[in-house]
Order: structure tokens, then C-alpha cells, then sequence
């Protein structure tokens, strides 16, 4: 952790025009104003102060936009954007956003699907963590403090750097921030080994509505256990969280084979639902199906599924049980590739994957940026029974559609995930559940008329899938952000009845927990958002 100092701690009041959606001028003056009461100090921090006359705040802003449906012009935009470099100088900002009635959105990597993290329909600041991100590993001991800033590529380098046989049951997307990641679960191809980046948490740091700044002992086991699934944004600021490192072999394997429907794609994934949540707790594989060769106007479109792997062990012990497992797939030695796991951590995130040797360096993980952004909408569900074939075909025929670019992912559970207890912490999606299942569609136009196209592909695609996934509730992954599910009110309170209608889907019978949570530690709902937990009303 960074040491701070009160030399540090400094603004510089700035003179604010008013956006165009937002308060006026003064409400940002005085909001200002407020910070340089609550610092002794206030000259040098200028440079992590951003307003909109500041030349680099549109691209402060924009750095961590993962989607450009939140780029056009028309999208709200904060009045302020502070990036600290310590913990230590968030309970001002806390402080003085209250006074002035702003809102408060916390950014760590930008990539909630629904930009909860840094736009808001009310006037807002975003406290937007890139500074912290500090990362200290402890090999001997198998944990690592990172501050909640870093990315999950970053974290797995550190690890790496000082063990080759220490992982993390993380993501596979290496810009994603460790602070909302974590926050809402946060799967990898690692979880039926080792369970979610949540169920791997130790200790954490946060500040909360009154400005303390809290560990687990301080914090009570309570909320302790609320943001381990049940996101961060609706208890405060988290600044860091210490995690379990794992063990990994000296060498994995990892494999991605292609079938298309000439190739019996359809049967293979009907075969897929039954045999990947129960195999051995090494083996990951998980399906990805989407439309190929299609680039002569369709005429030669087919579906392809994607089965791709991570297997914690070698090739030699990989192709026996494949064979007895999944013989269906056909999988060859020439299909395997050992590797390092933090070599497996690129291949896993390259699209498509490539072999180790023509890989990026592995300070490729330590960057921040993500090329070739476009717009995207994802639908989560959970399966509990296998999807018939002809139900497989209808989700291939809305792949099919054109003018639209989507794709369908499986991610199978099993292993550890049904071994924890749904209530252990609010990610309730354990036992029971053969794979999460999320359709997503991407596209690249600004046009209303193409998001409104894209839009309602996703609606239909989820009105599609209602008879083949859970139900009462229909279960939803928190971290596939889906404002569709239902919202809570903007700017005003928002009734248990109303916010357990998308709140059961993410957490089942977990929801009234975090509720009496939210209610003891945030009991005026400071922090909140579309799809924030609310407090009980007196």
C-alpha cells in the first residue's frame, strides 16, 4: 500500500461551466470548494482533479469506456472526475459529494456492461481508481494484497513473477478491474477447481458512507460477506482486498477446437451440457457457438461452436480423460497445447487463441488498454437441465440473423462450485446449475437505428431462452450487468418489492440479506446506483 503524506493530499479550485444535463456552475464550486475545507494541503493534487474546461478530462473519461454505447455525446457525464492516489483521500471526496448532493461512481476497470461505474442520470462525480493499483504478492505465505485499481492481467503478473506454480481464479479479459470483478464474483477457468476470485478473498479494504476506511475486522463479518458477490458500489469505495493465491502445476494444458453444424457442432454441444459440469475438477472446457464464413453476404454461413479448455495438468493425463469423458469431440495431441499457466493466461485471452510461441510477451498483461472497442449487449442465464437439440437449433437460427454479429457462451459449473454452499457468500449460482449461459451481440455503428437493431436481437434471444433456463427466479450472473431485468428508481427511493425484482435474479434468497446489510451500514443510500441494494425503510 502506498505510504500518504499531507503534502499530497491538495486541490486546486477550478472554475466549472455547467454541463448540459447536469447543475449549475455553482453546484461544482461549491462542491470544490468543500474538498480544499477538508485538506490542509491544496496545490498539488490538481493533477488528479479533472473537470470539463480541464484538456485531458475527455480522455481521462474515456480511457476506461469498454463500450461505446457510453461514448456518444448524449450520455451523461460527471461533473467531476478524481483519481486518488491513496485511499486516504476518498473520505473527503465522500464528504463533499454528500454535502453537495452529488452522486458517487467508482471506477476500477470500466467494464461493467451497463456503465454503471461511471454514468449516471443524476449529477455525479466518478472516483476512478487507476492510481490504485498496487499489487504486493507473498509467495511463501500464498496471498497477495492488490488494490482494487489493478487489473487481473497485472495481478497475474505480479504472481507470476514471483512463483511458477501460483495462480488466481480470476477472469480471462486481462484489462478487467480487480475492483468490480471481485465485487460481483468473478468467474474464470479456473472455477471448478478453486471456485470464483470471490470465494477466494481473505481480508478487504473499504470506505464507507461515514468516510471510515475499514478492513475485515473493523468492517464485521456482515458486510464482509456482502460484497464478496454482492458488489461493492452499494456498501462504498473498495480500495483493496487481500486474496488466497492457488496452486497451479509447473504445466497446463489448453486447447480450442472448432466444429461446425457439417461436423455435428449441434450434437457435440447437446453432449457438452452433461459432460462438462461433471468432469474431473482440472478440466475446464467450456462452448462458445456463433455464426462463421460469412463473409459473402451468407451464402456460405454456418454455426460454429468453439469448444475451448484449460486442463490443470499435462497433455498425457488430458487425452485419456477425454477420451473416456468426451470421445465425441475427437481431441488429438496435435490439438494440445502445454504451457506455463501464466502463458495459458494469454493464450485463453487472445482472440483466437495462438500458440505460445507466436503469443504477445507477458507484459502484454500488464496493459490497460483495449484495442478495437464496439458496442455490446449480454443476457445471462443458468441451465439445470440439458437444452434438447431442437431447442440448440433455435438459438442457432437466431445466430443465423442478419446484419447481426452475436454469439452464444456456455460456462459449465460442477466441481467446486456445487461443493459451496449457495449462502456462503451473495453469489447464490451453485449447486444445481450445469453452465451459466450469456447471449451477447457487439456492434460497431453509433446509429439509434443500430443499437435499436442489436437491441432487440437481445430481447428476442431472451424471450427465446425462457423455457430452457431457471426459473422463480430466473437466475442472473451480476457481473453481466442487465439493466433489462429491472432498475431502481433514479433519484429518489426504491421499494424492496421493486429493487428484489432484478435483485432475486442475481442473488436468490441472498437479496434479503444484503438488504438488512445495506441497511446498517448505508441506512440513507448514499451509494446507489440503477441496481443498487436499497435500505429498509423505517
Amino acid at each position: 500500500m502506498k505510504t500518504p503524506s499531507i503534502s499530497s493530499l491538495t486541490f486546486i479550485l477550478l472554475l466549472i461551466i455547467s454541463c448540459s444535463w447536469a447543475a449549475s456552475a455553482d453546484d461544482h464550486d461549491d462542491f470544490l470548494e468543500c474538498l480544499t475545507e477538508q485538506f490542509r494541503n491544496y496545490s498539488s493534487i490538481s493533477n488528479d482533479v479533472y473537470t470539463p474546461i480541464n484538456s485531458s478530462y475527455t480522455s481521462v473519461l474515456e480511457s476506461s469506456i469498454r463500450s461505446l454505447r457510453f461514448v456518444s455525446g448524449s450520455t451523461p457525464k460527471p461533473q467531476v472526475i478524481i483519481t486518488p492516489e491513496h485511499e486516504s483521500q476518498i473520505p473527503p471526496i465522500i464528504y463533499c459529494a454528500e454535502e453537495n448532493d452529488l452522486e458517487i461512481r467508482t471506477r476500477s476497470g470500466g467494464h461493467d456492461l451497463e456503465g454503471l461505474s461511471y454514468v449516471s442520470r443524476v449529477p455525479f462525480v466518478i472516483i476512478d481508481l487507476i492510481n490504485l493499483s498496487e499489487i504486493t504478492v507473498d509467495a511463501e505465505a500464498k496471498t497477495a494484497w492488490v488494490e482494487a485499481g489493478a487489473t487481473i492481467g497485472s495481478l497475474y503478473y505480479r504472481i507470476a513473477e514471483k512463483s511458477p506454480v501460483l495462480g488466481f481464479p480470476a477472469g480471462v479479459c486481462p484489462t478487467v478491474g480487480v475492483g468490480g470483478h471481485i465485487s460481483g464474483g468473478g468467474w474464470g477457468p479456473m472455477l471448478r477447481k478453486y471456485g470464483l476470485a470471490a470465494d477466494n478473498v481473505i481480508d478487504a479494504r473499504i470506505v464507507d458512507a461515514k468516510g471510515r476506511i475499514l478492513d475485515r475486522k473493523s468492517m464485521g463479518e456482515d458486510l464482509f460477506w456482502a460484497i464478496r458477490g454482492g458488489g461493492g458500489a452499494s456498501f462504498g469505495v473498495i480500495t483493496a482486498w487481500k486474496v488466497r493465491l492457488v496452486d497451479v502445476p509447473e504445466t497446463v494444458t489448453a486447447f480450442s477446437v472448432r466444429r461446425t453444424l457439417e461436423k455435428n457442432a449441434t450434437q457435440l454441444v447437446h453432449r457438452w451440457q452433461t459432460v462438462a459440469p461433471n468432469l474431473d475438477k482440472d478440466l475446464f472446457i467450456s462452448a462458445v457457438l456463433t455464426r462463421v464464413n460469412s463473409s459473402q453476404g451468407g451464402r456460405n454461413a454456418t454455426i460454429e461452436a468453439n469448444f475451448w479448455s484449460l486442463f490443470l495438468g499435462g497433455a498425457d493425463r488430458l487425452l485419456p480423460l477425454m477420451q473416456e469423458s468426451f470421445p465425441e469431440l475427437g481431441l488429438v495431441r496435435e490439438d494440445c497445447a502445454e504451457m506455463s499457466w501464466i502463458q495459458s493466461v494469454l493464450y485463453l485471452s487472445e482472440a483466437p487463441v495462438i500458440p505460445p510461441s507466436q503469443q504477445q510477451p507477458l507484459e502484454f498483461l500488464l496493459n490497460r488498454t483495449q484495442p478495437n472497442l464496439v458496442n455490446f449487449k449480454v443476457r445471462s442465464d443458468y441451465v439445470q437441465k440439458p437444452i434438447p437439440e431442437l431447442g440448440l437449433q433455435g438459438i442457432e437460427r437466431l445466430l443465423y440473423e442478419p446484419e447481426i454479429s452475436s454469439f452464444v457462451a456456455m460456462t459449465p459449473y460442477g466441481g467446486r462450485m456445487s461443493e459451496i454452499s449457495e449462502s456462503e457468500t451473495p453469489f447464490p449460482h451453485r449447486a444445481g446449475n450445469l453452465f451459466k449461459i450469456a447471449g451477447d451481440v457487439v456492434w460497431a455503428g453509433n446509429e439509434a437505428r443500430d443499437l435499436e437493431m442489436n437491441l432487440r436481437w437481445s430481447r428476442r434471444y431472451y424471450s427465446y431462452m425462457a423455457p430452457f433456463v431457471s426459473s422463480n427466479p430466473r437466475q442472473a450472473y451480476l457481473n453481466y450487468r442487465d439493466l433489462d431485468i429491472g432498475v431502481n428508481n433514479v433519484g429518489e427511493d426504491t421499494s424492496y418489492a421493486q429493487a428484489s425484482i432484478w435483485g432475486m435474479k442475481y442473488f436468490k434468497n441472498n437479496f434479503d440479506r444484503l438488504v438488512r446489510v445495506k441497511t446498517v451500514v448505508d441506512p440513507d443510500n448514499f451509494f446507489k446506483n440503477e441496481q443498487s441494494i436499497p435500505p429498509l425503510d423505517d
